[in-house]
């Protein structure tokens, strides 16, 4: 079980106190999902809608682009974008 999991309603990492998911958590969850990336993006989706309730006040493109934009881009690009 990963320490980097979502600090709700405020969508942090509770591993390293990043946004979630964390560059961490995007590795874990890209080993985990590596045979299924459909089913990452709808398990990722799922957290997107719960986000956007929480964080009604963000923009709904930067949402998208935090919880499933990195999903798609290859794995090497994802780690070194800074959420920040």
């Amino acid at each position: 079980m990963t320490t980097h999991g979502p600090v709700m309603p405020i969508w942090s990492c509770g591993g390293c106190d990043l946004p979630w998911p964390c560059p961490t958590r995007k590795r874990e969850l890209r080993a985990e999902y590596a045979a299924a990336p459909v089913s990452l993006a709808l398990y990722l989706g799922s957290y997107l809608v719960q986000a956007t309730k929480d964080m009604g006040w963000a923009p709904a493109g930067v949402l998208h682009r935090r919880f499933l934009g990195w999903t798609r881009e290859p794995a090497s690009s994802s780690f070194f974008y800074d959420e920040r």
